[in-house]
């Protein structure tokens, strides 16, 4: 059986899609992005060198990194942060991880994010505490 109409299943109102809403926040919901630019061992220290964005959500693999290393038998780490483009406390918290157990943390070549984070660190340790305020937590 066969028709000779051709008209539209939905008119042409219905068919035609509608534009994407786009809202802009103003905010950047990436993650941001670390990249383990190289990683070299010599004797009981690794040397690392990292580059991109060190936030809470993208320092997993530096973690994993560390751990490693520590599992290992690493007592020495030195990162090369000079190509580091923005990090937060996610980056803070591992550099504070690593020092635990006796080993030793050397920062070369930090950069202005890297700096301006430790900066921030220490303004934040010497300002006296009161209890229940945020700053109250942060140790070293």
């Amino acid at each position: 059986m066969s028709t000779s109409t051709t008209a539209p299943i939905l008119p042409a109102t219905l068919a035609a899609p509608a534009p994407p809403l786009v809202h802009d926040s103003g905010a950047d919901t990436a993650p941001g992005v670390i990249v383990i630019d190289s990683c070299t061992s010599l004797g009981g220290t690794l040397v690392v060198r990292l580059a991109g964005e060190i936030d809470r959500s993208s320092a997993a693999p530096l973690w994993a990194l560390l751990a490693s290393a520590a599992d290992h038998g690493c007592t020495g780490l030195v990162l090369d942060t000079s190509r580091v483009a923005f990090c937060d406390s996610g980056f803070l918290a591992a550099l504070r991880w690593w020092p635990r157990h006796g080993r030793r943390l050397r920062l070369a070549n930090r950069s202005r994010a890297v700096q301006r984070l430790l900066n921030a660190s220490a303004t934040t340790r010497q300002q006296p505490h009161r209890a229940g305020s945020p700053t109250a937590a942060v140790t070293s």
